[in-house]
This record gives structure tokens, C-alpha cells and sequence, in this order.
């Protein structure tokens, strides 16, 4: 069977058969809101691996070396958190449940929440202990505390960053304490930011806290961009010789989120300029467009075999796309499929793509599924359009 691929002519015609005048308005206001391109990834950057992501539509607005292997520092103290919050959700874990600490954890070096050895601390107060204070004696508390120690809690980190499509990351310590083998890409902390926001939003704000206390020692929150870059409440900074200074941070504005991760920088001061800069990048060069609302019609969809000739091709979710601001007009939207949707058909089936282009970035696919179920026809109706497509030479 041909592909079918609409072009934006053609999905004009599809418009006006259905109706569907929200086309033009949609291509209108592509032609208004957005001018001539700017590639995503074009803006320099001092950091030795970056990158930049739109936390709404996971669009990479810039990057380098985001794939490469890098001491990830502080920043890996991210998937202890992660491992923490899930047992927290799900009801193995509960804030106010409280693990001793042991003399490892007591002669951890490092940055450290000041434990006092045997010492019974709580959940919650371990969890504030990392982010806050970048504690690594909280890190192998809980992580002993979890898995009984802290190797068997490093071959808990590597399964679970394996199941969440962390690609590039292997850990050793439940810290980013320096070693060989303990790696992670700016693209998986990215990743791994946006499940912790996205996941557990009972305890994201936790990150955005300024200051804790404990043991009569009051420490602030490494993250500079808290202090200075408005819209900023999260995530993690780090710092090893090797590693340089780096920071996964995130900032929220006008009800768009963006995510940023960098490595490699010289000093403090670098770390947090530089973060800021790629912010204000994203904020400013790049728009978020809604395309669709979840369920609404994109096109008819031609049905083989099924017992009505066509589907409603829908949105599954809001469809929203990044895009520049200053994109051209030779942005074109295409439906395309690999053929008529082949009954019998469930409803949400997935059935084809819209592709959105330009000649300088893209493209952009998302998904359209089935907006109703289709029955497959039965005798003569099964006949009848077999018939027609041996004779016209399909």
C-alpha cells in the first residue's frame, strides 16, 4: 500500500472537506509568531558537555557533547534521590522512618550533612541533608539504610537507571564521589530531571528550599540560580577536580519549563553565568505553539477492510510543539502513515504521525492514534473494496 503523505496543500484540501478552518489559523499563526530560523544547538557555550531542554515537549534547544561520559559529581546524587523518592511514593518508605548512622557513612569526606556517628536520622531529614547540603554522609545513610550497603545500593542505582532509558550512566557510590567507573551524559541527568519533576511532585519543592539546619549547623543551597534567576527552583550542583563545576537546574516561566545541564566549568561564578545565559536562550528564542487538544479531529483517516470506510485521526494528548521565534514561513505540517488503517481497529490505536519541518530545524513527530474503535466488515463488504483495488491496480 502507498504511504500516504499530506503535505500542507494537500491537508488544506482534507481541511476544507472537514471543515476543519482551524488549519489555516494554525499555519497563520505560524507565519506570525515565528520568523526566520535559528537551528536549535547554535548558541556557543564555555561548558565542556551542555545541554538545554524545553521540559513540556522534550524538544533540545541546544547541546554539546551531551552524549559524552562525564564525572557527574554532586549531580549523580540525583539518582539516589530518584530510587528514594519512588520508595517513598509507593509505600516502601516513609519520611519519618529513621536509619543509624554507621561509621562509613560517620568518615565519608566530601561536602557532608555533619552526622553525628550512631545517630538515628530521619527520612526527611536525609533527603534535605542531600539537596540542601550536598551531604554525602546522608547519601550512604540512605543508601545503606535501603539496600543494607552501599555496593548493593550502587547495583540498585544501575538497574533502575537501565529501566528509565538512562543510556550513558553507570554508578559505583550512592555520592558522585570521584571514581573511574561512576559516569553519567548530560543528556541522562536531563532525563533524570525531568522524572524527578515530573514524577514526584509531592516532592519536588523540596529543591527549591533555601536553607537547613541540622545538628545546630545551618548550611544554604548550593544552587546559585535560586538566589538570583527568577523562576529557577531546582535541581542539583556538583564539583570534582576532574569534573570541573557543574549544575542540573531547572526555571519555570509563563507556563513553560525548562531543563539545563552543564559540566566542565571553571569556577562558581562560570557555572552560574553560563546556566543563566542558556536560560534566558530558551526563554527567549524559543515558543511553545499548541497544535492540537487531546481528542480533537486532525483528519479523516481512509479505513481498509472495516466496516466504515474511515477514522478519525486524533490527537492522543495536547499537542504542543518548540519551536523559534523567529521561525520562517517555510514551516510545513504532514500527516503521514503507512497506509489506511487496517481493521479491526481499537480506539487510541496508534494510526499515523503529524511531521512538522523547517528547513532549519526539525523534524518534530507526534503521534496520532484512533479517535473510535472500527469493526471489521463481514461477506459482500469484505468483497467489495478487495474488487475495487484489483481492478484499479492497486
Amino acid at each position: 500500500m502507498n504511504r500516504i503523505v499530506m503535505t500542507r496543500l494537500v491537508i488544506g484540501a482534507f481541511a476544507r472537506r472537514n471543515r476543519r478552518a482551524g488549519w489555516l489559523a494554525i499555519f497563520a499563526a505560524l507565519a506570525l509568531l515565528l520568523g526566520g530560523v535559528q537551528p536549535a544547538g547554535a548558541i556557543d557555550t564555555v561548558a565542556r558537555e551542555m545541554i538545554l531542554v524545553d521540559a513540556t515537549t522534550g524538544t533540545v534547544l541546544a547541546e554539546r557533547n551531551a552524549d559524552e561520559r562525564m564525572p557527574p559529581s554532586s549531580m549523580s546524587k540525583l539518582m539516589t534521590l530518584f530510587i528514594t523518592f519512588e520508595l517513598l511514593r509507593d509505600g516502601k518508605l516513609r519520611l519519618e522512618d529513621s536509619f543509624r548512622v554507621s561509621e562509613r557513612a560517620w568518615r565519608t569526606g566530601g561536602s557532608k550533612m555533619f552526622l553525628p556517628l550512631d545517630a538515628k536520622v530521619t527520612v526527611d531529614e536525609l533527603l534535605k541533608g542531600i539537596i540542601i547540603q550536598s551531604g554525602n554522609d546522608a547519601c550512604v545513610v540512605l543508601a545503606e539504610g535501603i539496600s543494607s550497603s552501599e555496593e548493593a545500593f550502587a547495583e540498585l542505582l544501575n538497574k533502575r537507571a537501565s529501566e528509565i532509558g538512562l543510556k550513558g550512566s553507570h554508578f559505583v557510590n550512592s555520592t558522585g564521589w570521584p571514581d573511574p567507573n561512576q559516569y553519567m551524559t548530560a543528556r541522562d541527568l536531563a532525563k533524570l530531571s525531568y522524572r524527578i519533576i515530573h514524577d514526584f511532585p509531592q516532592f519536588y519543592p523540596m529543591f527549591a528550599e533555601k536553607t537547613f539546619t541540622y545538628n545546630d549547623i545551618k548550611q544554604g543551597n548550593r544552587n546559585p540560580l535560586l538566589y538570583s534567576y527568577p523562576g529557577a527552583d531546582g535541581l542539583k550542583t556538583g564539583h570534582a577536580e576532574e569534573a570541573g563545576y557543574g549544575l542540573t537546574a531547572s526555571a519555570a516561566r509563563d507556563g513553560r519549563r525548562l531543563i539545563v545541564v552543564t559540566n566542565g566549568l571553571s569556577d562558581v561564578n562560570e557555572r552560574a553565568n553560563e546556566a543563566e545565559r542558556l536560560l534566558d536562550h530558551g526563554f527567549a528564542d524559543f515558543k511553545n505553539l499548541k497544535l492540537f487538544s487531546a481528542g480533537e479531529l486532525v483528519f479523516d483517516m481512509p479505513v481498509w477492510l472495516g466496516a466504515q470506510e474511515t477514522v478519525a485521526a486524533v490527537a492522543p494528548s495536547d499537542l504542543v510543539v518548540t519551536l523559534p521565534r523567529n521561525a520562517g514561513k517555510d514551516i510545513a505540517m504532514r500527516v503521514i502513515a503507512p497506509g489506511p488503517a487496517l481493521a479491526p481497529l481499537a480506539k487510541d490505536a496508534p494510526i499515523a504521525k503529524l511531521v512538522i519541518t523547517a528547513s532549519d530545524f526539525g523534524p518534530i513527530e507526534l503521534n496520532l492514534v484512533a479517535g473510535a474503535p472500527v469493526e471489521k466488515a463481514s461477506g459482500f463488504d469484505r468483497i467489495v473494496p478487495v474488487v475495487k483495488r484489483l481492478f484499479s491496480g492497486g
